[in-house]
């Protein structure tokens, strides 16, 4: 009876670590694009015009100070930028987190909500492509990410113009896009403004990293129009004063409400929360529960 009962919560936690080591091939999202990637440091004042085909790939890295695998991952995009148009961003596990003190909930929910990944590693290249884990699928990670950033965005003939002028506390953002919308599909395109801290200071991190880079700080919406301006307020810094500021937009497509059929039974009682686990580990641990069972009565 005990030997069961221990081997069921073994098969629970390796189906849940094993979700943070799983990886494979470059996968095509259809969450909406992201682009942009026009930057300042906080105090400075500057405008930029860039055409829309001379843009950085936006390369958004989900992470976490515990995570061993992100390093690799993370060394990986540093070795290739300095030969690539690209600019990371990245974004620390927030929810249920004990030990990561780098990411918000709110950053951590906008992830998930349009990326579906609830455990670092991953990496996806303007909000269009995914990939998971930190095992190459050619030679090197570096090769495998070359390949992604190496393919163009395909936006078309048009321009981003973006203009920066800090203030005590934040400072004034003026943004204008020329670009087709009708590329997109039904959605909002907005602007952003991402706040990034160039590197943050954690001894207590377990993956040996110490100094942690490209933190996202915030991500503030600045609207869905063309062009604008708007005065905002920056949050602080962990440590240092090396906060910049980052233009991007970022399509979000008009999802339709799912239609939810009522319940069968009635009930006074709340529904039952369980955890994410992919379908396959929902199966293994019920046959694993059913022989549990049959070796009680046994």
């Amino acid at each position: 009876m005990g030997y069961s009962k221990v081997g069921l919560a073994c098969l629970i936690a390796v189906l849940f670590c094993c979700q943070g080591a799983s990886a494979g091939a470059a996968e095509t999202l259809q969450s909406g694009a992201v682009f942009g990637g026009q930057s300042t440091d906080a105090n400075s004042t500057t405008t930029s015009i860039h055409n829309l085909s001379d843009l950085p790939t936006v390369v958004e890295v989900y992470t976490a100070t515990w995570c061993s695998n992100c390093v690799d991952v993370e060394h990986a995009l540093d070795d290739i930028e300095t030969n690539l148009s690209m600019q990371q961003y990245h974004i620390h596990r927030s929810i249920s987190e004990v030990q990561d003190p780098f990411g918000t909930d709110v950053l951590d929910a906008r992830f998930h909500d349009r990326y579906g990944r609830y455990s670092p590693p991953a990496v996806v290249f303007n909000g269009s492509t995914m990939v998971r884990g930190s095992v190459p699928q050619s030679d090197s990670l570096q090769q495998d990410f070359t390949t992604i950033i190496q393919q163009p965005l395909m936006l078309g003939n048009g321009t981003s113009s973006f203009t920066w002028i800090p203030a005590s506390e934040g400072g004034n953002v003026a943004w204008s896009l020329d670009v087709d919308r009708t590329q997109f599909g039904e959605g909002t395109l907005g602007a952003y403004l991402w706040v990034i801290e160039a590197s943050a200071y954690f001894e207590e991190g377990t993956n040996g990293l110490e100094n942690y880079p490209h933190i996202v700080r915030d991500i503030i919406h600045l609207g869905n129009e063309s062009q604008g301006e708007m005065n905002v307020v920056l949050p602080d810094a962990f440590d240092e004063n090396d906060l910049s500021v980052h233009l991007v937009y970022q399509f979000n497509p008009l999802v339709e409400e799912p239609v939810i059929s009522p319940p069968l039974v009635d009930s006074d009682e709340g529904d039952s929360f369980l955890p994410f686990v992919h379908s396959l580990g929902t199966l293994a641990i019920i046959g694993a529960a059913a022989i549990s069972r049959r070796t009680d009565q046994g």
